[in-house]
């Protein structure tokens, strides 16, 4: 039975979909050379080391004082470096994708 008559999973259907989309767009799709995708592997545990290490400053930083409004302002503190370590993650493996 050839592939094209084998049930599919509603994902698979919404990714031919979406491939259609982009073809007929004109957006073509490129598959990761070997170096793009260890850079971004690389990039990955860089930044997972990096929240890590921010997880663990926010901990001893949290164990160091009992004022709620301290402890609010800690973790206001620690949500706004996660997200901007995340963003800056996600800019550099895009950079990679493009080939920069």
């Amino acid at each position: 039975m050839p592939d094209d008559d084998a049930p599919k999973s509603s994902f698979e259907i919404a990714m031919a979909r979406l491939r259609q989309k982009d073809k007929a767009e004109g957006i073509e799709e490129r598959s990761l050379s070997d170096e793009q995708r260890a850079a971004i592997a690389e990039q990955r545990r860089v930044y997972e080391a990096k929240l890590a290490e921010r997880e663990i400053l926010h901990h001893a930083a949290l164990r160091k004082t009992d004022d709620p409004e301290a402890r609010a302002a800690l973790e206001q503190e620690y949500r706004r470096d996660r997200e901007r370590i995340g963003s800056e993650r996600d800019r550099k493996m895009e950079q990679i994708r493009k080939g920069a």
